[in-house]
């Protein structure tokens, strides 16, 4: 079958151009230093949840670490949409966009006279399908993964506030890889700060149940996630459930009822086991369950139905490698 569709384009500082020529310049400071803030969303329904949000955060990155760009958050917003728009003919029915805003400092100074290479950030905006993010992980909603602390601790605000999502994120590979040399399959990390106590995931934010209750780590050390907040501000006081902010240890996560994650594009998976002992009960558990429920509910979209429903249309195809699921054969 031959696809008609048109190619997707990006929005590359004011001017959309096709995906594959979407390029920054080797003397960029985000491929010199890491040195770019960015932020990524999704639809549900082709509508753009918590995008605002996303927007502010990606300007208080930009802020901290004095990205001079001049755009403001409402030109940004109104970019993101124009390039949905520009895009929409080369999605299917059922995608959802899948939205990538890189915000980077440009060329380094040593490089500004290097002739025919613009100077100043860079602001780019991609849209694609979201079903690529989430390839395979249909059926982790009915409970596979197995949470693991890995050495590889997680980078504190003494060093570089966690809270700025920006592209130095080597150590979230590197807790990927350690995680993906253990034995067996579904090894998602569990990073701790440099105190020892529970920090996230490589990706993702980490929550437990116990008797009743959810408990979170503190927003110090973190990336605090939309879905995150949206968890702890939206649907748990819509769901009547206590939740608190506090240092965990990893005894707290051995004698957890319940482990889960939240991350955008899957919202939120269930951890079944913790260092290959079962979590609780073993099983997905009932406070997971619910507050799923409840956000699809609020978005108008099963969300792991229409996960493994994507999945499913690939089942003859070889499943893709995923940022969650890093497995390496020894050499």
């Amino acid at each position: 079958m031959v696809d008609n569709k048109p190619g997707r384009l990006v929005w590359f500082n004011g001017d959309f151009v096709p995906e594959n020529e979407a390029r920054v310049s080797i003397y960029d400071s985000a491929l010199m230093f890491g040195d770019m803030v960015f932020e990524m969303t999704r639809s549900f329904n082709g509508k753009q949840f918590k995008l605002r949000e996303h927007i502010e955060r990606l300007y208080a990155g930009v802020k901290i670490l004095r990205v001079p760009i001049t755009m403001t958050m409402d030109e940004m917003e109104k970019a993101v949409n124009e390039t949905i728009e520009a895009n929409q003919p080369a999605f299917e029915p059922d995608d959802e966009h899948r939205i990538l805003i890189d915000v980077s400092r440009g060329l380094l100074g040593l490089y500004h006279d290097v002739v025919g290479l613009d100077k100043g950030p860079n602001v780019i905006i991609a849209d694609f399908p979201l079903r690529w993010t989430v390839v395979g992980m249909g059926r982790l909603f009915d409970g596979h993964i197995n949470g693991v602390l890995v050495g590889q601790r997680a980078v504190p605000g003494t060093l570089i506030d966690p809270k700025i999502k920006n592209r130095s994120r080597i150590h979230y590979l590197m807790a990927n890889i350690e995680a993906g040399q253990m034995e067996g399959e579904d090894n998602w990390p569990i990073l701790l700060d440099p105190d020892g106590f529970v920090a996230e995931g490589s990706g993702n934010n980490v929550f437990l149940a116990k008797n009743g209750k959810l408990f979170t780590p503190e927003g110090r050390n973190i990336l605090r996630g939309i879905s995150r907040n949206y968890v702890i501000e939206e649907l748990c006081p819509q769901l009547g459930i206590e939740i608190e902010e506090r240092n965990l240890e990893a005894y707290d996560l051995y004698t957890a009822d319940e482990i889960f994650v939240t991350s955008t594009p899957m919202c939120m998976l269930p951890f079944v086991k913790f260092n290959s002992t079962p979590v609780g009960t073993g099983k997905v558990g009932p406070m997971f369950t619910r507050i799923l429920n409840q956000w699809s509910e609020n978005t108008g979209v099963d969300i792991p139905g229409q996960i493994k429903k994507w999945n499913a249309a690939r089942v003859a195809k070889p499943s893709a490698p995923t940022p969650y699921r890093f497995k390496q054969k020894a050499s």
